[in-house]
């Protein structure tokens, strides 16, 4: 570290035009940590003005820096600066600053959020990166409805993916049984054993043993019997600490937010999840179409036979819906244009689409074309929304005017736009001024995201898991579905 100094010190002491020591002052005063260096003393470095001091101990990096805190007073009160320690969260490999910055101010202190939150205390970065670089890595599971997506907390993206839960064993299996074995296959594609990380995982919000659930009764008790099953397995394998958590709020996290509506495009259906500080507001209403990723695919391949367009499966159909379908802002005045596209199938070749394009989305806001009897996306939202509104849960409507959108179907481009657009159309400017739709923040892994965010916290896994020995509490059992 020493050798280091003496390199840095050497190739900047006499560099021409440097600071002064006011505008030292100046920029170290603009941190939240509010140093001041006229009253430290940092022996022969007190010639160097902020900017070069600050590049020293960032060449140093985090790692030596934190050394450098112990060798007294002065140094300790400058590498405790929180624009340096931003500065590192800034370059961290695989995660945003945004992201970081978020969890930790909003969702650092676990579930439930303050409805009315006071003055944010002053947060030392220093000791939230040291805190983030000891958390254990976690395993995370989206769980989804059409498929899981897998990995690492501390890795860039989910390294595999499965089927979900509801695909282990058939409709007669015991749930607890078709979670265990999906459990135990997740782990042993990942190789390692239960016992040495806590795990964080998502669970849909309304499929569950291939009934549609509502906010009713048998709705209610069957999500608490499969909370109550999720964690039975997984604290029967030996899993230390286990956070479950509804799949639309991650999304939401995803997104930076803790309030909004969630579209969620699922396997089977689409839901319309309202949130507000991270709870799903299900007595306000979760509005379910009967229109998701499944019956676009089924309306593409319908759509592809009536042209006499040849495929090999259901399979080349989904991944012509991925990579060629989009949504229409305006879908009559696309029918009058021809657009086609073509895109390489392995072992097929090029297979080419025109109006099918986008008459596959068009479902979304017409099911009718697709023999669906159903509302539109843009109805469903709006209805939501009108619920939001006549519930006056907060002083003011901005809580439920963020639209994330969520599900690799979401991703199909132009849904965004064209719901934004719909929205106004259908609601009076008292309720649509302001509403801004956001299209999925991490396309269809945002949920696992939205997991893996609150897996690296700094105080993971403290207030948001469970332990086994907690697990009876029923209380905080409910707190996060």
């Amino acid at each position: 570290m020493a050798m280091i100094l003496r390199k840095v010190w050497g190739s900047v002491s006499n560099r021409p035009g440097s600071s002064s020591s006011s505008d030292r002052n100046r920029i170290f005063s603009s941190s939240s940590s509010s140093l001041s260096l006229s009253s430290l003393s940092l022996g022969a470095f007190d010639q160097l003005p902020a900017d070069i001091l600050m590049q020293i101990v960032r060449k140093l990096g985090a790692k030596d820096a934190m050394k450098m805190s112990v060798l007294c007073k002065s140094w300790k009160s400058l590498i405790s600066d929180n624009l340096l320690w931003i500065f590192f969260l800034q370059n961290h490999p695989y995660e945003s600053w945004d992201s970081i910055f978020f969890a930790e101010t909003s969702l650092r202190s676990g579930y439930p959020f303050q409805t009315f939150p006071t003055q944010m205390p002053e947060l030392s970065f220093m000791s939230i990166y040291s805190q983030r670089m000891r958390v254990p890595g976690s395993v995370v599971i989206d769980g989804g409805s059409g498929y899981c997506k897998f990995g690492w907390s501390k890795y860039a993206r989910p390294s595999g993916k499965s089927a979900t839960f509801l695909e282990f064993g058939n409709i007669e299996t015991p749930m607890y049984s078709r979670l265990r074995h999906f459990f135990a296959t997740i782990y042993n594609r990942m190789q390692v054993k239960p016992s040495n990380q806590p795990i964080v995982v998502s669970v849909p919000i309304c499929h569950y043993d291939g009934q549609l659930l509502y906010n009713t009764e048998s709705a209610k008790a069957s999500r608490q019997q499969l909370k109550k099953t999720i964690y039975s397995a997984l604290f029967d394998m030996n899993v230390p600490a286990v956070c479950a958590i509804n799949q639309a709020i991650l999304a939401l996290y995803a997104a930076r937010r803790t309030s909004g509506i969630v579209v969620n495009i699922g396997f089977q259906v689409t839901s319309v999840v309202p949130i507000l500080h991270g709870k799903v507001m299900r007595k306000v209403g979760v509005e379910v179409v009967g229109v998701g990723a499944l019956k676009l695919t089924g309306f593409l391949k319908e759509l592809m036979q009536l042209n006499n367009i040849n495929f090999g499966s259901l399979y080349t159909v989904r991944t012509l819906k991925e990579n060629l379908c989009y949504v229409a802002a305006d879908y009559e005045a696309e029918l009058s244009k021809n657009m086609p596209a073509s895109f390489e199938i392995t072992g097929e070749g090029p297979i080419t689409l025109s109006k099918e394009r986008f008459q596959t989305g068009e479902i979304l806001f017409q099911p009718s074309i697709g023999g669906v009897r159903a509302m539109g996306l843009h109805q469903a939202v709006a209805l939501c929304m009108d619920h939001c509104h006549d519930a006056e849960l907060t002083s003011d409507d901005a809580w439920f005017k963020t639209v994330v959108l969520s599900g690799g179907t979401a991703c199909l481009p132009g849904l965004a736009e064209r719901l934004e657009k719909e929205l106004h159309g259908l609601l009076p400017a008292s309720i649509s001024n302001g509403i801004r739709v956001i299209p999925p923040p991490y396309g269809a892994d945002t949920a696992w995201f939205g997991a893996k965010l609150v897996s690296n916290l700094s105080n993971f896994p403290g207030p948001w898991c469970l332990t086994k020995k907690q697990s009876g509490l029923k209380s905080k059992l409910n707190l996060m579905w």
